[in-house]
């Protein structure tokens, strides 16, 4: 979310990836006017909206560990070859990764190769399934960080938008108890806005009111 470009690309974009001429006129974040129709379509139709789905949940934890120090849009170019590597997010799977796959991993140029985001995967699936086991699911467990309602910020710049909050401060403190890592308050605020927690998607945006419902 730090790269803006105009409006004008975003409607070549959408007209070229596809859709009508009444969405492309869509006003939107500043941030989804990348000329990059993964960075579009993950604006129109995953940032933002409430996920409830722990296999999904377990995916963006893996994808905002990686992107740690990296921006968004390198981590959705890389997503489907997550989705292999990672064995389609099952925490299950990933958390029987040994040495072995380490090393399989790491040759993998498809997906950020650092040891320590891959080992941290591998023991954040396991923090997962205790989680899981604790709270008869890890979405119980996560949404009662916000009482299992979507806080309703009204940004009207980009500029306004925090890079935390005290409940994703609260929720990191707890995760790193846990045994999570590349978990700190930055990230667990990009996973409470990717899941829904908070819906940050600026006033004039079209999804600000959609999600508002």
């Amino acid at each position: 979310m730090v790269e803006t470009s105009c409006l004008l690309s975003t409607r070549l974009v959408f007209v070229s990836h596809g859709h009508t001429p009444v969405e492309t006129m869509k006003n939107r974040c500043p941030w989804a006017s990348l000329g990059n129709p993964l960075m579009l379509d993950y604006h129109d139709r995953e940032w933002g909206d409430p996920v409830h789905d722990d296999r999904k949940m377990f995916e963006f934890l893996v994808l905002e560990g990686a992107q740690a120090g990296l921006s968004w849009s390198t981590i959705l170019n890389k997503r489907e070859n997550y989705r292999r590597a990672f064995a389609s997010f099952d925490p299950r799977k990933v958390a029987k990764f040994d040495g072995t796959k380490v090393k399989k991993l790491l040759s993998n140029a498809g997906i950020v190769r650092n040891r320590r985001k891959i080992e941290s995967a591998i023991a954040n699936a396991n923090a997962f399934l205790k989680v899981q086991s604790e709270f008869r699911g890890f979405d119980s467990y996560i949404w009662s960080f916000v009482d299992g309602t979507p806080i309703q910020n009204k940004w009207r710049k980009l500029s306004q938008i925090p890079v935390t909050s005290p409940e994703a401060k609260k929720m990191s403190a707890d995760l790193v108890k846990r045994g999570f890592g590349f978990v700190g308050p930055t990230i667990c605020y990009s996973h409470m806005q990717a899941v829904g927690m908070v819906n940050d998607h600026l006033v004039d945006c079209f999804r600000h009111s959609e999600l508002r419902r």
